[in-house]
């Protein structure tokens, strides 16, 4: 606690490792180091500012911190009970955060909820709190959904050219294989879903925001022409901002390639099945992601071909609120079924 006293301010930033909270007179007083200010950012009460101030010293400096027995921060306002409370059950569940390593979080888009990454892989990549599915990469997905060491992937060194000379495209290529480790928007293959085998293709909105190039369109089309071969049924998860323009019209001739490769399943009478994720848009929502004799979405995911507002200033009508979303498009035909990331091998099978 705190009486009434003089106060002095003195610069003495990081000089604490850990963060002190006194109530004193019906306000709270706060002081933080910058590496712990990141725990607090759902607090918008505390203003950050980087002084201190004691009780019962003036004129300090860091040489005499072991004589300072109280060492707060005063809020500009008066606090109640209630955002108190708040205060101190928000410092209780995030306490851990100033021990963990940098990156080992993550914030929720939808519900703001600070989640620890482990705890998040661990329940399929959907956040615990609010069920937001937040977006997975083609390894992870491929691990909740192919038995373990059934995976054999196909085409894996096929690699993308610069057809069209576009300007920085292929350093961007190679810099983003650096990055994720991954050579495409897209990882096809063979595997099996509780025994049963399959041919698999997973979209990577890591690499490009899974934008449709050549080698996109053709791994789907040699993906079909490997189930045709064996006679296997054919899945393709869905992830993309649509055609990639460094591409131009090549990227294009992969709706029509892609969608060809399609039809000639379906006269082979093998199934294909087509999921959803956020987000599929654009040229590949207008080609194969359409085409399953079954499509499957995930919760929440926005599905489209162009935007809103393009669409908007197109028609010139105002739209339905979510009319992009999985759940709209469900209740208005365009897909069979959502299905919860937790349920959705068992759904497949």
């Amino acid at each position: 606690s705190a009486t009434t006293g003089s106060w002095s301010t003195a610069k003495l930033s990081n000089i604490i490792k850990n963060p002190i909270y006194v109530k004193a007179d019906n306000a709270i007083y706060e002081y933080y180091t910058k590496r712990n200010a990141n725990i607090m950012s759902g607090i918008n009460q505390f203003d950050g500012v980087h002084g201190i101030q004691t009780y019962g010293k003036s004129k300090h400096t860091a040489d005499d911190m072991s004589d300072i027995k109280i060492v707060v921060m005063p809020h500009e306002g008066i606090i109640n009970s209630d955002l108190w409370l708040k205060c101190q059950k928000k410092i209780e569940k995030n306490k851990k955060a100033s021990d963990m390593m940098i990156g080992k979080w993550v914030k929720c888009d939808s519900c703001k909820e600070i989640i620890y990454k482990e705890e998040l892989h661990n329940n399929f990549s959907v956040c615990p709190n609010c069920g937001k599915h937040f977006r997975l990469s083609a390894r992870r997905r491929i691990k909740q959904i192919i038995d373990e060491g059934t995976f054999e992937e196909l085409d894996q060194d096929m690699q993308t050219s610069n057809l069209l000379k576009f300007d920085g495209y292929k350093e961007k290529i190679q810099t983003l294989q650096e990055k994720t480790k991954i050579k495409e928007a897209i990882q096809t293959g063979t595997g099996n879903i509780n025994g049963i085998k399959v041919a698999i293709g997973v979209m990577d909105s890591n690499f490009m925001m899974g934008s449709m190039g050549s080698v996109v369109g053709e791994k789907i089309t040699r993906l079909v022409e490997k189930a045709i071969e064996e006679r296997l049924p054919v899945i393709v998860f869905c992830v993309s901002g649509g055609a990639r323009m460094q591409e131009g019209i090549i990227s294009l001739m992969q709706m029509a390639k892609t969608s060809a490769a399609i039809a000639k399943l379906d006269e082979a009478g093998l199934l294909y099945i087509s999921v959803l994720t956020d987000p599929t848009t654009g040229g590949v929502t207008a080609s194969f992601a359409s085409l399953g004799d079954i499509i499957l979405a995930e919760p929440g995911a926005l599905i489209g071909f162009a935007g809103p507002r393009v669409i908007e200033q197109t028609i010139k009508q105002k739209l339905p609120d979510g009319f992009q979303s999985s759940e709209f498009l469900l209740e208005h035909g365009f897909i069979d079924k959502i299905v919860e990331r937790k349920d959705m091998k068992r759904t497949i099978v």
